[in-house]
């Protein structure tokens, strides 16, 4: 049995748009997973499919063995939704919050105590916790609505885009606090995220989708060294000629792919050192100059881009969650 399991799922909207396109993944128990898109891609409505919070329109969808549609209490008993926008009480104190959480999910009264006690201090929450969430600062609000999430031990934890507006420090420790919770509690968690770096140091695997399809399945690493050991970003004086310029490296055997973006090439390659002369000889036959050129190492922002098309991070500075929420309930509409 997986954490997760969906076998072509779909999500056809009474619009037309197909959100969600024959998706399959499966999520190992005990995984950390990472689903990444551009705005708009299907990863919203997918894990709205997840956790209940939609029905598809069809395939089959399987959280913690049971089926998304015909038992839909038995998932919501078994998962941990961690939401973008925090939904903490500003006016109750922390652990007034928790006490709430706990009973909606009807923790039994003897465990209740011990679990809001254990949660806290696994967060670094235990001496803020008679204080109105009004005083807490951007992370400490996102530790309380991940501990909310934990409370009653879920099987999978769903947290979507949970760094999503703060800055880097207060990224990083919650990084921290996601890997302790996974080796403290041992479950299985799927992360949508806008930051590649964030996917890249806590996920075990990664699905890429795009226009509601999964693109590309696969570790970090993986994905990584699919496209090459090295990347070779330069730009040149002219675009004039840039279909010649990129059918010619295409054509070079150390080359694995080429993506452009007007005068902005990229290309990945087994071997950067020997590709760059070849590069500057290329671009000066077609009457070229490169004004810039860089060697690096692969990253997840790459393999975006290869398989999108795009940068998840011109995304991500137009972002607006509530057109993103607005634009999800017209079409639900």
């Amino acid at each position: 049995m997986y954490a997760i399991e969906t076998d072509l799922l779909s999500k056809i909207y009474k619009n037309g748009l197909k959100a969600v396109d024959e998706v399959s993944i499966k999520i190992e128990n005990g995984e950390i997973f990472g689903f990444l898109g551009p705005n708009g891609a299907g990863k919203s409505t997918t894990i709205m499919i997840l956790t209940t919070l939609l029905k598809p329109s069809s395939g089959k969808a399987f959280v913690a063995g049971f089926d998304v549609a015909s038992q839909a209490k038995k998932v919501r008993e078994n998962i941990g939704y961690v939401q973008q926008d925090s939904t903490v009480d500003e006016y109750l104190t922390g652990r007034e919050n928790l006490i709430l959480q706990a009973k909606l999910n009807h923790l039994p009264k003897e465990f209740m105590q011990k679990q809001i006690d254990d949660i806290l201090g696994i967060v670094e929450l235990t001496d803020r916790q008679h204080e109105q969430v009004v005083t807490y600062s951007g992370g400490m609000r996102k530790r309380l609505d991940i501990a909310g999430g934990l409370l009653h031990r879920p099987k999978v934890l769903f947290l979507d885009e949970p760094t999503l507006g703060l800055d880097i420090q207060t990224r990083y420790k919650i990084w921290e606090y996601i890997k302790k919770i996974h080796t403290e509690f041992g479950m299985s968690i799927f992360l949508t995220t806008h930051y590649m770096e964030e996917a890249d140091k806590l996920c075990d695997n990664i699905s890429i989708i795009d226009h509601g399809k999964i693109k590309v399945t696969g570790s970090p690493r993986s994905l990584k060294s699919s496209l090459g050991n090295e990347v070779v970003v330069f730009e040149t004086d002219s675009d004039e000629k840039l279909d010649n310029l990129i059918s010619d490296l295409k054509a070079i055997s150390i080359v694995k792919e080429v993506t452009s973006d007007a005068s902005k090439i990229t290309v990945f390659t087994t071997n950067g050192d020997l590709l760059m002369p070849k590069i500057f000889q290329q671009a000066n036959e077609l009457g070229m100059k490169v004004e810039t050129i860089s060697l690096t190492k692969p990253t997840l922002d790459d393999v975006f881009l290869s398989y999108t098309g795009r940068d998840l991070r011109e995304d991500n500075g137009k972002y607006d969650r509530k057109k993103e929420r607005e634009r999800l309930r017209k079409i639900r509409a």
